[in-house]
């Protein structure tokens, strides 16, 4: 049986009016953000389902430009993200699509960076402020952003998982969960690691040294009020 908070019950702390569609939405963007790990220049959002019906009406759209710009689902701030946006030059608009067999309540990022580079992810907003980012540059993964996060793009060779395990062992870090995807045997895969700490830089800088390393994408980011 699932055991509830009361945080379930009662909800997040939050700017309204809705935990789905602003507090949700919020904690989406600050985690899209966090993935992209650069200065925005362009972001594009992609509405799907009920995010799409009703994104104005529900503040969805205030509560997503808010979490890209770095505030939490109850700043002050978020009533007026897209003007504060707007001066600091990010260029944000809202698209209505169809993002296929998803959740309702469903937003894709596309996210431009200063540098023309292109983060693209993925994520849906599952009801009482919770989140699930399932898409990271197209490939497909799964993590909801309730501990500090990292995501190691490497090429699959026997070993991998070990190695990077290891070093994150290695400097007494817990690690809570971990999941690999990919896509056939020996090209690229994708670990995620959702630890009880953050991962410190050192660990990060080691990972990449491994070798075979393509890219690691870090959400150094607890669980809202912790």
């Amino acid at each position: 049986m699932k055991e509830y908070s009361i945080f379930d019950i009662i909800g997040p702390v939050m700017i309204g009016p809705s935990s789905s569609h602003t507090a949700g939405a919020a904690r989406l963007g600050k985690v899209a953000r966090a993935i992209a790990n650069g200065e925005l220049e362009k972001v594009e959002f992609l509405l799907h389902g009920s995010f799409s019906k009703t994104y104005r009406g529900h503040g969805t759209d205030r509560a997503l430009v808010a979490g890209i710009l770095g505030f939490e689902p109850w700043d002050e701030r978020l009533r007026d993200s897209l003007n504060i946006a707007k001066e600091r030059n990010i260029q944000v608009s809202f698209i209505e699509t169809n993002l296929g067999d998803v959740h309702p309540n469903t937003v894709k990022f596309l996210m431009t960076l200063k540098d023309n580079s292109l983060v693209e992810v993925m994520g849906s907003s599952i009801g009482g402020g919770n989140i699930l980012i399932s898409e990271v540059d197209n490939e497909k993964v799964e993590f909801n952003g309730n501990y500090p996060t990292m995501l190691v793009k490497h090429k699959d060779l026997p070993g991998m998982i070990s190695k990077v395990s290891g070093l994150i062992s290695n400097a007494n870090i817990n690690i809570a969960f971990l999941k690999v995807y990919r896509i056939s045997k020996g090209q690229t895969a994708t670990m995620v690691f959702e630890t009880d700490s953050p991962v410190p830089e050192v660990v990060i800088n080691e990972i990449n040294e491994l070798g075979n390393i393509e890219n690691i994408r870090v959400i150094n980011k607890a669980k809202d009020g912790e």
